[in-house]
């Protein structure tokens, strides 16, 4: 455990949502099914694996007395221990204890100036994954940058939206419209009170719809310049990647502008970028690769085949051939 007591002395006060301590990443021999997040003003500590009470006890012990250093006088430590191990994951399930403190009731936090709702006491997702923050950061960056040249905005495709915080990103960054398609209707609830939340009145639609079954729909709402697709990767009547990304790959070519990209999200440790690139030269030859988004330092991981890929495509401009 010595390694996550070593993040946690040395934290500094958490004011955005951000992972504290990654042992999922495979850095830290013996730590691999831990992992410690802050969802201001709450710590979020998840296991894969029981942990012992001496050992939860040693690790509030070791918030606790960090927290006294950093947090203003008088402010209390909340923190929440979440158990994954296997036999609940197959159900679905979560063990999930309020160890100290409280949790606000709603629960709002930052992240790069944008405030999310989380919900970080029921469930296994919090309503804000945190490793994607550098792909929301490219995404607001690039909507900036194409506001820049086309003072219109860009129009975006967002996919599997779950809480539509690209929505959020890509609107603060100048798209004029954002189309978030998601089958999770209290996900989407979450979305809509996420823009809310950042007085994103308008530019933003909400369709709670099974994706391969509103194709048209969708299609008819195009061309964008931005398609973002951020799928589970196992979800049964939803979506698996080894059959389903190729037929989402496929639709791309006739969803994008001449010069629009595609941000593809594959968050599985068994599929490497090799997946998804093979598949994309299959199905969307006609869409070049321009990249991949890092993951945050705070996820670094031994193998980044293992961790979170996010590979941006680029469609062809209307000479035929691509934008720099």
């Amino acid at each position: 455990m010595q390694a996550l007591f070593d993040a946690i002395a040395a934290m500094d006060l958490p004011h955005d949502a951000q992972r504290i301590f990654h042992g999922r990443g495979g850095r830290f021999p013996g730590l691999e099914h831990v992992s410690l997040d802050a969802y201001p003003p709450v710590f979020v500590l998840t296991s894969f694996a029981p942990l012992a009470d001496e050992a939860l006890a040693a690790i509030g012990a070791a918030l606790q007395a960090r927290w006294t250093q950093v947090a203003p006088a008088g402010e209390p430590l909340n923190w929440v221990y979440q158990c994954r191990h296997e036999a609940l994951r197959q159900q679905g399930l979560a063990d999930t204890r309020l160890m100290a403190g409280s949790v606000p009731d709603p629960h709002t936090v930052t992240e790069q100036g944008a405030r999310y709702r989380v919900h970080v006491l029921k469930g296994q997702n919090h309503g804000l994954f945190l490793d994607m923050a550098e792909g929301r950061r490219w995404v607001r960056q690039q909507m900036a940058d194409h506001q820049s040249r086309q003072p219109r905005g860009a129009k975006v495709l967002n996919l599997f939206a779950y809480t539509c915080a690209f929505s959020v990103a890509a609107l603060q960054g100048g798209a004029r419209q954002v189309v978030n398609v998601d089958m999770a209707r209290g996900a989407m609830a979450i979305g809509q009170q996420n823009h809310q939340l950042n007085g994103l009145t308008a530019g933003a639609s909400f369709l709670a719809h099974d994706i391969f079954s509103t194709w048209g729909k969708i299609t008819r709402s195009g061309p964008y310049d931005l398609v973002i697709a951020d799928p589970p990767s196992y979800q049964k009547g939803s979506f698996i990647a080894t059959k389903d990304y190729a037929r989402l790959m496929r639709r791309l070519p006739d969803l994008l502008a001449p010069g629009g990209h595609a941000l593809l999200c594959l968050n599985a440790p068994e599929l490497d970028t090799a997946f998804l690139r093979d598949q994309m030269q299959t199905q969307a030859p006609e869409l070049a690769f321009a990249g991949r988004v890092a993951n945050p330092a705070a996820f670094a991981d031994v193998d980044t085949e293992r961790a979170l890929k996010v590979l941006i495509y680029r469609a062809p401009d209307l000479a035929g051939g691509t934008l720099a």
